[in-house]
Protein backbone atom coordinates (compact mmCIF):
# COMPACT_ATOMS: atom_id res chain seq x y z
CA UNK A 1 0.00 0.00 0.00
CA UNK A 2 1.29 3.43 -0.84
CA UNK A 3 0.38 6.72 0.71
CA UNK A 4 -0.68 9.55 -1.61
CA UNK A 5 2.33 11.32 -3.03
CA UNK A 6 3.60 14.60 -1.73
CA UNK A 7 3.31 17.53 -4.13
CA UNK A 8 6.76 17.15 -5.68
CA UNK A 9 8.04 13.82 -4.48
CA UNK A 10 8.71 11.66 -7.48
CA UNK A 11 8.60 8.27 -5.78
CA UNK A 12 7.26 8.41 -2.27
CA UNK A 13 7.98 5.65 0.17
CA UNK A 14 5.48 2.94 0.81
CA UNK A 15 3.80 3.86 4.10
CA UNK A 16 5.04 1.67 6.60
CA UNK A 17 4.12 0.32 8.95
CA UNK A 18 2.48 1.99 9.90
CA UNK A 19 1.61 1.16 12.39
CA UNK A 20 1.99 -1.85 14.23
CA UNK A 21 -0.83 -2.87 16.45
CA UNK A 22 -0.54 -0.79 19.65
CA UNK A 23 0.36 -3.30 22.45
CA UNK A 24 0.23 -2.90 26.24
CA UNK A 25 3.93 -2.71 27.08
CA UNK A 26 3.46 -2.29 30.82
CA UNK A 27 5.30 -4.67 33.10
CA UNK A 28 3.41 -5.59 36.28
CA UNK A 29 4.86 -7.03 39.51
CA UNK A 30 3.04 -8.43 42.50
CA UNK A 31 4.54 -7.25 45.79
CA UNK A 32 3.70 -9.10 49.01
CA UNK A 33 3.75 -6.92 52.10
CA UNK A 34 4.16 -9.93 54.35
CA UNK A 35 3.16 -13.56 54.53
CA UNK A 36 -0.39 -12.86 55.71
CA UNK A 37 -1.14 -9.56 53.99
CA UNK A 38 -2.93 -9.53 50.65
CA UNK A 39 -0.87 -8.93 47.53
CA UNK A 40 -0.97 -5.54 45.88
CA UNK A 41 0.13 -4.52 42.38
CA UNK A 42 3.21 -2.36 42.23
CA UNK A 43 3.18 0.78 40.11
CA UNK A 44 3.65 -0.12 36.48
CA UNK A 45 6.08 1.42 34.04
CA UNK A 46 5.99 1.20 30.29
CA UNK A 47 8.96 -0.05 28.34
CA UNK A 48 10.37 3.25 27.16
CA UNK A 49 12.65 1.58 24.62
CA UNK A 50 9.70 0.08 22.72
CA UNK A 51 7.70 3.31 22.71
CA UNK A 52 10.74 5.29 21.58
CA UNK A 53 11.78 2.90 18.81
CA UNK A 54 8.23 2.69 17.53
CA UNK A 55 7.98 6.48 17.70
CA UNK A 56 11.20 6.86 15.73
CA UNK A 57 9.77 4.56 13.08
CA UNK A 58 6.53 6.54 12.90
CA UNK A 59 8.35 9.85 12.47
CA UNK A 60 10.60 8.36 9.79
CA UNK A 61 7.50 7.12 8.00
CA UNK A 62 5.95 10.59 8.03
CA UNK A 63 9.18 12.08 6.68
CA UNK A 64 9.95 9.65 3.87
CA UNK A 65 6.34 9.63 2.67
CA UNK A 66 6.21 13.42 2.46
CA UNK A 67 9.72 14.56 1.61
CA UNK A 68 9.49 17.20 -1.14
CA UNK A 69 13.04 18.00 -2.18
CA UNK A 70 13.02 16.84 -5.77
CA UNK A 71 16.57 16.26 -7.01
CA UNK A 72 17.92 17.35 -3.63
CA UNK A 73 16.35 14.37 -1.85
CA UNK A 74 19.04 12.41 0.07
CA UNK A 75 19.50 8.86 -1.11
CA UNK A 76 18.59 7.51 2.34
CA UNK A 77 15.10 9.02 2.06
CA UNK A 78 14.09 7.01 -1.00
CA UNK A 79 13.82 3.25 -1.54
CA UNK A 80 16.86 1.50 -2.94
CA UNK A 81 16.36 0.15 -6.47
CA UNK A 82 16.17 -3.58 -7.10
CA UNK A 83 19.56 -5.06 -6.26
CA UNK A 84 20.77 -1.67 -5.07
CA UNK A 85 21.35 -2.45 -1.41
CA UNK A 86 19.44 -0.93 1.47
CA UNK A 87 18.49 2.58 2.61
CA UNK A 88 17.00 3.98 5.79
CA UNK A 89 13.66 4.19 4.02
CA UNK A 90 13.70 0.44 3.39
CA UNK A 91 13.99 -0.22 7.12
CA UNK A 92 10.87 1.64 8.19
CA UNK A 93 8.26 -1.04 7.50
CA UNK A 94 10.37 -3.94 8.88
CA UNK A 95 10.87 -2.01 12.11
CA UNK A 96 7.10 -1.68 12.49
CA UNK A 97 6.84 -5.45 12.28
CA UNK A 98 9.77 -5.85 14.65
CA UNK A 99 8.07 -3.60 17.21
CA UNK A 100 4.90 -5.66 16.85
CA UNK A 101 6.95 -8.69 17.81
CA UNK A 102 8.58 -7.00 20.80
CA UNK A 103 5.15 -6.03 22.10
CA UNK A 104 3.74 -9.59 22.03
CA UNK A 105 5.24 -10.86 25.34
CA UNK A 106 4.04 -7.69 27.05
CA UNK A 107 0.54 -7.60 25.58
CA UNK A 108 -0.15 -11.25 26.35
CA UNK A 109 1.38 -11.06 29.82
CA UNK A 110 1.19 -14.40 31.65
CA UNK A 111 -0.45 -15.95 28.59
CA UNK A 112 2.98 -15.85 26.94
CA UNK A 113 4.74 -17.58 29.81
CA UNK A 114 4.33 -21.14 28.60
CA UNK A 115 3.82 -22.59 32.08
CA UNK A 116 0.51 -24.22 31.16
CA UNK A 117 1.75 -25.69 27.89
CA UNK A 118 3.11 -24.35 24.65
CA UNK A 119 -0.06 -24.06 22.63
CA UNK A 120 -2.34 -21.06 23.21
CA UNK A 121 -5.51 -21.54 25.20
CA UNK A 122 -8.91 -20.31 24.12
CA UNK A 123 -8.59 -16.93 25.87
CA UNK A 124 -5.24 -16.27 24.22
CA UNK A 125 -6.57 -17.13 20.77
CA UNK A 126 -9.58 -14.90 21.35
CA UNK A 127 -7.38 -12.00 22.43
CA UNK A 128 -5.13 -12.40 19.40
CA UNK A 129 -8.08 -12.38 17.01
CA UNK A 130 -9.64 -9.50 18.95
CA UNK A 131 -6.58 -7.43 18.06
CA UNK A 132 -5.90 -8.74 14.56
CA UNK A 133 -9.38 -8.46 13.04
CA UNK A 134 -10.00 -4.75 13.82
CA UNK A 135 -6.46 -3.89 12.72
CA UNK A 136 -7.00 -5.73 9.43
CA UNK A 137 -10.28 -3.88 8.89
CA UNK A 138 -8.68 -0.49 9.57
CA UNK A 139 -6.03 -1.38 7.00
CA UNK A 140 -8.76 -2.40 4.55
CA UNK A 141 -10.42 0.98 5.13
CA UNK A 142 -7.20 2.79 4.20
CA UNK A 143 -6.64 0.78 1.04
CA UNK A 144 -10.29 1.13 0.06
CA UNK A 145 -10.21 4.91 0.52
CA UNK A 146 -7.02 5.13 -1.52
CA UNK A 147 -8.37 2.92 -4.31
CA UNK A 148 -11.85 4.44 -4.08
CA UNK A 149 -13.26 0.93 -4.10
CA UNK A 150 -13.74 -1.83 -1.55
CA UNK A 151 -10.35 -3.53 -1.19
CA UNK A 152 -9.81 -6.34 1.28
CA UNK A 153 -6.37 -7.40 0.03
CA UNK A 154 -3.05 -6.89 1.73
CA UNK A 155 -1.80 -3.50 2.81
CA UNK A 156 0.56 -2.39 5.53
CA UNK A 157 -1.78 -2.82 8.50
CA UNK A 158 -3.25 -6.01 7.08
CA UNK A 159 0.21 -7.57 6.86
CA UNK A 160 1.02 -6.49 10.41
CA UNK A 161 -2.26 -7.98 11.62
CA UNK A 162 -1.71 -11.35 9.95
CA UNK A 163 1.96 -11.66 10.89
CA UNK A 164 1.27 -10.67 14.50
CA UNK A 165 -1.57 -13.19 14.69
CA UNK A 166 0.62 -16.02 13.39
CA UNK A 167 3.51 -15.12 15.68
CA UNK A 168 1.21 -14.62 18.66
CA UNK A 169 -0.04 -18.19 18.36
CA UNK A 170 3.54 -19.26 19.17
CA UNK A 171 3.96 -16.86 22.08
CA UNK A 172 4.03 -19.68 24.65
CA UNK A 173 6.88 -21.44 22.92
CA UNK A 174 10.29 -21.00 24.56
CA UNK A 175 12.42 -18.30 22.96
CA UNK A 176 14.77 -20.84 21.38
CA UNK A 177 11.83 -22.55 19.67
CA UNK A 178 10.45 -19.26 18.43
CA UNK A 179 13.89 -18.49 17.02
CA UNK A 180 13.98 -21.90 15.38
CA UNK A 181 10.57 -21.39 13.78
CA UNK A 182 11.61 -17.95 12.51
CA UNK A 183 14.80 -19.27 10.94
CA UNK A 184 12.89 -22.25 9.54
CA UNK A 185 10.36 -19.96 7.87
CA UNK A 186 13.16 -17.90 6.35
CA UNK A 187 14.90 -21.02 5.07
CA UNK A 188 11.73 -22.32 3.42
CA UNK A 189 11.02 -18.88 1.94
CA UNK A 190 14.58 -18.64 0.63
CA UNK A 191 14.23 -21.99 -1.11
CA UNK A 192 10.93 -20.77 -2.58
CA UNK A 193 12.62 -17.66 -4.01
CA UNK A 194 15.47 -19.74 -5.43
CA UNK A 195 13.02 -22.08 -7.18
CA UNK A 196 12.53 -19.63 -10.06
CA UNK A 197 14.52 -16.96 -11.89
CA UNK A 198 15.18 -13.98 -9.68
CA UNK A 199 14.75 -10.57 -11.26
CA UNK A 200 12.57 -7.57 -10.64
CA UNK A 201 10.03 -8.61 -13.26
CA UNK A 202 10.34 -12.38 -13.08
CA UNK A 203 10.60 -14.14 -9.73
CA UNK A 204 8.79 -16.78 -7.71
CA UNK A 205 6.54 -14.25 -5.95
CA UNK A 206 5.51 -12.56 -9.20
CA UNK A 207 4.76 -15.91 -10.80
CA UNK A 208 2.63 -17.06 -7.88
CA UNK A 209 0.76 -13.77 -7.88
CA UNK A 210 0.03 -14.02 -11.60
CA UNK A 211 -1.00 -17.68 -11.50
CA UNK A 212 -3.23 -17.72 -8.43
CA UNK A 213 -3.29 -14.75 -6.06
CA UNK A 214 -4.11 -11.74 -8.23
CA UNK A 215 -7.55 -13.09 -9.13
CA UNK A 216 -8.48 -13.26 -5.44
CA UNK A 217 -7.09 -9.86 -4.48
CA UNK A 218 -4.35 -11.54 -2.44
CA UNK A 219 -1.31 -10.29 -4.30
CA UNK A 220 1.73 -10.53 -2.09
CA UNK A 221 0.22 -12.82 0.53
CA UNK A 222 3.48 -14.79 0.46
CA UNK A 223 5.05 -11.90 2.38
CA UNK A 224 3.18 -13.12 5.47
CA UNK A 225 5.83 -15.85 5.79
CA UNK A 226 8.93 -13.63 6.14
CA UNK A 227 6.89 -11.02 8.03
CA UNK A 228 5.90 -13.63 10.62
CA UNK A 229 9.55 -14.61 10.96
CA UNK A 230 10.44 -10.96 11.60
CA UNK A 231 7.72 -10.61 14.26
CA UNK A 232 9.00 -13.78 15.95
CA UNK A 233 12.54 -12.39 16.02
CA UNK A 234 11.20 -9.29 17.75
CA UNK A 235 9.39 -11.47 20.28
CA UNK A 236 12.62 -13.36 21.03
CA UNK A 237 14.52 -10.11 21.51
CA UNK A 238 11.86 -8.90 23.95
CA UNK A 239 12.45 -11.65 26.49
CA UNK A 240 15.43 -10.09 28.31
CA UNK A 241 13.69 -6.70 28.26
CA UNK A 242 10.47 -8.11 29.69
CA UNK A 243 12.15 -9.96 32.52
CA UNK A 244 14.45 -7.03 33.37
CA UNK A 245 17.29 -9.52 33.62
CA UNK A 246 20.94 -8.69 33.22
CA UNK A 247 20.96 -10.36 29.84
CA UNK A 248 21.84 -7.26 27.86
CA UNK A 249 25.18 -8.68 26.64
CA UNK A 250 23.20 -11.61 25.24
CA UNK A 251 20.85 -9.18 23.51
CA UNK A 252 23.85 -7.36 22.06
CA UNK A 253 25.18 -10.64 20.72
CA UNK A 254 21.77 -11.57 19.33
CA UNK A 255 21.38 -8.29 17.44
CA UNK A 256 24.92 -8.45 16.11
CA UNK A 257 24.46 -12.06 14.96
CA UNK A 258 21.21 -11.22 13.13
CA UNK A 259 22.70 -8.20 11.38
CA UNK A 260 25.88 -10.07 10.45
CA UNK A 261 23.89 -13.09 9.30
CA UNK A 262 21.72 -10.90 7.10
CA UNK A 263 24.78 -9.20 5.63
CA UNK A 264 26.48 -12.51 4.84
CA UNK A 265 23.29 -14.00 3.39
CA UNK A 266 22.81 -11.16 0.92
CA UNK A 267 24.24 -13.03 -2.03
CA UNK A 268 22.13 -13.82 -5.07
CA UNK A 269 18.90 -12.58 -3.46
CA UNK A 270 20.33 -9.46 -1.83
CA UNK A 271 18.36 -6.91 0.20
CA UNK A 272 15.27 -6.68 -1.97
CA UNK A 273 12.32 -5.20 -0.12
CA UNK A 274 9.87 -5.93 -2.92
CA UNK A 275 9.97 -9.66 -2.16
CA UNK A 276 11.15 -9.54 1.48
CA UNK A 277 14.32 -11.55 1.03
CA UNK A 278 15.62 -13.42 4.12
CA UNK A 279 18.77 -11.32 4.23
CA UNK A 280 16.60 -8.20 4.36
CA UNK A 281 14.58 -9.66 7.25
CA UNK A 282 17.62 -10.72 9.31
CA UNK A 283 19.49 -7.47 8.78
CA UNK A 284 16.44 -5.34 9.67
CA UNK A 285 15.83 -7.40 12.83
CA UNK A 286 19.47 -7.13 13.82
CA UNK A 287 19.55 -3.36 13.49
CA UNK A 288 16.20 -3.14 15.28
CA UNK A 289 17.56 -5.21 18.19
CA UNK A 290 20.68 -3.06 18.51
CA UNK A 291 18.62 0.12 18.33
CA UNK A 292 16.15 -1.15 20.91
CA UNK A 293 19.02 -2.11 23.20
CA UNK A 294 20.52 1.37 22.92
CA UNK A 295 17.16 2.94 23.75
CA UNK A 296 16.75 0.52 26.67
CA UNK A 297 20.06 1.66 28.16
CA UNK A 298 18.91 5.26 27.90
CA UNK A 299 15.27 5.04 28.87
CA UNK A 300 14.80 1.95 31.04
CA UNK A 301 18.11 1.25 32.74
CA UNK A 302 19.08 3.13 35.92
CA UNK A 303 15.43 3.29 37.03
CA UNK A 304 14.56 5.29 33.94
CA UNK A 305 16.17 8.50 35.13
CA UNK A 306 17.22 9.39 31.59
CA UNK A 307 13.91 8.47 29.95
CA UNK A 308 13.18 12.14 29.36
CA UNK A 309 15.83 12.14 26.64
CA UNK A 310 13.57 9.90 24.55
CA UNK A 311 10.32 11.70 25.30
CA UNK A 312 10.07 13.34 21.83
CA UNK A 313 9.98 9.84 20.35
CA UNK A 314 7.72 8.20 22.93
CA UNK A 315 5.06 10.82 22.21
CA UNK A 316 4.58 9.27 18.78
CA UNK A 317 5.27 5.69 19.83
CA UNK A 318 2.55 5.51 22.47
CA UNK A 319 -0.11 6.51 19.95
CA UNK A 320 1.37 4.78 16.93
CA UNK A 321 -1.85 3.54 15.33
CA UNK A 322 -3.39 7.00 15.32
CA UNK A 323 -0.08 8.47 14.13
CA UNK A 324 -0.18 6.13 11.14
CA UNK A 325 -3.86 6.22 10.19
CA UNK A 326 -4.82 9.87 10.78
CA UNK A 327 -2.22 11.54 8.48
CA UNK A 328 -3.10 9.19 5.62
CA UNK A 329 -6.85 9.79 5.89
CA UNK A 330 -6.36 13.53 6.35
CA UNK A 331 -4.26 13.67 3.20
CA UNK A 332 -6.60 11.47 1.15
CA UNK A 333 -9.73 13.33 2.18
CA UNK A 334 -8.58 16.93 2.60
CA UNK A 335 -4.93 17.98 2.22
CA UNK A 336 -4.34 16.51 -1.24
CA UNK A 337 -7.91 17.11 -2.49
CA UNK A 338 -9.22 20.50 -1.39
CA UNK A 339 -8.21 23.31 -3.73
CA UNK A 340 -7.04 26.72 -2.51
CA UNK A 341 -5.60 29.87 -4.15
CA UNK A 342 -2.99 30.73 -1.52
CA UNK A 343 -0.16 30.73 -4.05
CA UNK A 344 -2.04 32.62 -6.76
CA UNK A 345 -3.14 29.50 -8.61
CA UNK A 346 -5.55 26.72 -7.74
CA UNK A 347 -3.66 23.98 -5.94
CA UNK A 348 -4.24 21.40 -3.26
CA UNK A 349 -3.53 22.56 0.28
CA UNK A 350 -0.26 20.63 0.35
CA UNK A 351 0.75 21.91 -3.07
CA UNK A 352 0.07 25.51 -2.06
CA UNK A 353 2.08 25.19 1.16
CA UNK A 354 5.04 23.73 -0.72
CA UNK A 355 4.88 26.43 -3.38
CA UNK A 356 4.84 29.19 -0.77
CA UNK A 357 7.75 27.65 1.14
CA UNK A 358 9.90 27.22 -1.96
CA UNK A 359 8.96 30.61 -3.33
CA UNK A 360 10.15 32.31 -0.17
CA UNK A 361 13.15 30.12 0.76
CA UNK A 362 14.24 28.42 -2.44
CA UNK A 363 13.67 24.90 -3.72
CA UNK A 364 15.97 23.11 -1.28
CA UNK A 365 15.44 25.11 1.91
CA UNK A 366 11.73 25.51 1.23
CA UNK A 367 11.42 21.79 0.60
CA UNK A 368 13.06 21.00 3.92
CA UNK A 369 10.84 23.48 5.77
CA UNK A 370 7.76 21.95 4.18
CA UNK A 371 8.83 18.33 4.82
CA UNK A 372 9.97 18.81 8.40
CA UNK A 373 7.06 21.14 9.09
CA UNK A 374 4.65 18.42 7.98
CA UNK A 375 6.20 15.99 10.46
CA UNK A 376 6.33 18.66 13.17
CA UNK A 377 2.64 19.52 12.89
CA UNK A 378 1.56 15.93 13.37
CA UNK A 379 4.06 15.47 16.20
CA UNK A 380 2.56 18.51 17.94
CA UNK A 381 -0.91 17.02 17.63
CA UNK A 382 0.34 13.76 19.15
CA UNK A 383 1.98 15.72 21.97
CA UNK A 384 -1.32 17.46 22.76
CA UNK A 385 -3.12 14.11 22.81
CA UNK A 386 -0.41 12.66 25.05
CA UNK A 387 -0.85 15.53 27.49
CA UNK A 388 -4.56 14.71 27.61
CA UNK A 389 -3.89 11.00 28.04
CA UNK A 390 -5.64 9.98 24.83
CA UNK A 391 -4.40 6.79 23.15
CA UNK A 392 -6.22 4.96 20.36
CA UNK A 393 -6.10 1.22 20.95
CA UNK A 394 -7.80 -1.66 19.20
Amino acid sequence: MRAPTSPSSGDPSEPTPTAAPDADTQVAAQVALDASAPQVRAPTRRLVALDAWRGLTILLMLLVNNVSLGRYTPGQLVHAPWGGGLTLTDLVFPWFLYCAGVSIPFSLGKRAGGKAGWWPDRDTVFKLFQRAVPLYLVGALLTSVENQALTLGLGVLQLIALASLCAGLLARFPARWQLGVALGLLLVYRLFLLSAPFSETDNAVARLNAMFLNDFGLRGVTSVVPATALVLLGSVAAQPLKNRRRELPLLLAFGTALALGGWLLADALGFNKAVWTPAYILYSAGLGTLGMLAFYLIGDDHQGQFAWLLSPLTVAGRNSLLAYVFPILLKLWILAVWQVNWSGTSQSILGALLTLAQRGLGVQAGGWVYSLGYVGVFWLELWVLARRGFVWKL
